[in-house]
């Protein structure tokens, strides 16, 4: 087990026992709430297109059974080893609580580098693991329900769906087993923009807190503010769009070939398809080139979003951080060390754990669809128009004026899947920063956001255990 591998799981539980000193749970309580209660590691054969048997290694960790199922996604990478699969599902477990997405938190991965597999591989290999994961009851729309993570996407659900249909034939919720498939497939429409948009409500509801601007000594809500954004991925894309489109600039996008900056702000959209076309975000028309992409953490500006890599943040260049609020959109963007630099200098951060959670919600809302068997604003949506329409009509009569087309379009539109989605996910995400915001502020001796939410989190699955009647 390699060090850094170890530290993982270490670090996840030095928040948790920081977080643990601010709750009244009784301590065996707290050590049920850290274990994982199930890990499952497997090794399978398959054969490759050439011949060969390769034996893969894969796992399935299961942290906590509060609530059923559980959920948490499915990476592939060379890097995967039990203890990063216990760690995320720890996270996932404490994510899923903060947001209230009533699930326990899980996590999967099998340890292949997905650049290096045909496509017929990589198939065999994903339903191979489905397979043993239906062999021990490690997968189902009660029990364990994957999802996409690095290395996998909507291809890979797919495969995942059909075996488990086949092995359980007949069985009615059977597409439940598994979110973030495709449309056709049961999936749900807004789950790919889900985890950027959850970014920038979760940012623009701090925002929105004329206690917590004041403190930083910045202006009430997102317009006017300037945003780093570093990674371009799908995440980082996103957010990006959201805050440009809210009225925020974005003065520089980093990408690990190097950064770009423009005072005047930047459209993610365009640098995307330079990049496109280029190879690289660099010499994008009137912006300015920054070599070195790790120096664009350090710009100054009033938001900063890590969307990228684990530890980009630690303590050789926390101190030298000049945003008053990183937003972590990454997972672990942060280390430990960085984490008590910038409370020292009063910077406020967002914590991963609960403003990256748009993907589990919006995966929540998929799991629902598919044990409902209806596509979301199927029963309302024309009982609405019809409804607006006649009132604006009545409106209209009264009072023998007319409304703009413009302003007429939005009363009458009744609303489709993707509304819905993302109306779920702007409740979720803005109840979850009040909840955090409200513990911090009747505990002055809670240091920063992180332990606040890691509290919360702790004192939602203690109370689930107590009301199971499993510790009194």
């Amino acid at each position: 087990m390699s060090n850094q591998a170890y530290s993982f799981f270490q670090s996840v539980e030095r928040s948790f026992d920081k977080a643990a000193k601010f709750t009244k749970l009784d301590k065996g309580l707290l050590e049920q709430i850290k274990a994982c209660n199930s890990i499952y590691s497997m090794r399978f054969p398959v054969k490759m297109d050439d011949g060969r048997i390769e034996v893969i290694e894969a796992y399935r960790v299961q942290h906590s059974h509060h609530k059923t199922p559980c959920k948490g996604g499915i990476r592939f990478s060379i890097e995967v080893n039990q203890d990063e699969v216990m760690a995320l599902a720890a996270l996932m477990t404490y994510k899923c609580a903060i947001v209230n997405v009533p699930f326990g938190g899980g996590k999967g991965g099998i340890k292949i580098d997905p650049r290096k597999y045909s496509t017929y591989e990589l198939e065999k290999i994903t339903r191979r693991y489905t397979a043993e994961l239906v062999k021990k009851n490690f997968i189902g729309p009660g029990t364990d329900v994957p999802a996409p993570d690095y290395g996998t996407g909507e291809r890979e659900m797919a495969w995942i769906v059909d075996t488990y249909q086949s092995l359980k034939p007949g069985e009615i919720d059977a597409a439940g087993c598994v979110t973030g498939k495709p449309i056709t497939q049961g999936g749900v429409r807004g789950r790919k923009e889900a985890t950027g948009l959850g970014v920038f409500f979760g940012v623009r509801e701090v925002c929105s807190m004329p206690d917590v601007m004041e403190r930083l000594g910045l202006s009430v809500g997102i317009e006017g503010k300037t945003i780093v954004v570093q990674g371009l991925g799908n995440v980082g894309y996103h957010s990006a769009k959201y805050f440009r489109e809210a009225g925020a600039k974005v003065v520089a996008i980093a990408e690990y070939e190097g950064a770009i900056y423009n005072a005047e702000g930047l459209n993610e959209e365009e640098v995307f398809q330079h990049r496109k076309k280029t190879g690289s975000i660099l010499n994008f028309p009137g912006a300015t080139n920054i070599a070195n992409s790790k120096e664009a953490l350090e710009l100054a500006c009033d938001i900063l979003i890590p969307a990228a890599l684990e530890n980009v943040i630690n303590h050789e260049n926390a101190d030298r951080v000049k945003a008053k609020i990183i937003g972590e959109a990454a997972n672990g963007p942060l280390t430990p060390e960085a984490d008590e630099i910038l409370a020292a200098k009063k910077v406020l951060v967002i914590p991963d754990m609960y403003l990256n959670a748009g993907g589990v919600t919006v995966s929540y809302f998929e799991w629902l669809k598919n044990l409902s068997h209806v596509r979301y604003g199927r029963m309302e949506k024309r009982f609405t128009e019809n409804l607006n329409g006649h009132i604006l009509g009545q409106i209209e009569e009264l009072t023998g004026k007319k409304v703009s087309e413009k302003e007429r379009g939005f009363i009458m539109h009744g609303p489709e899947e993707v509304d819905l989605v993302h109306s779920g996910l702007e409740e979720s995400m803005i109840s979850a920063t009040r909840e955090i915001m409200d513990i911090w502020r009747s505990n002055p001796e809670i240091p920063d956001m992180r332990t606040a939410a890691y509290v919360n989190a702790i004192n939602k699955v203690g109370t689930s255990y107590a009301e199971l009647g499993i510790f009194p």
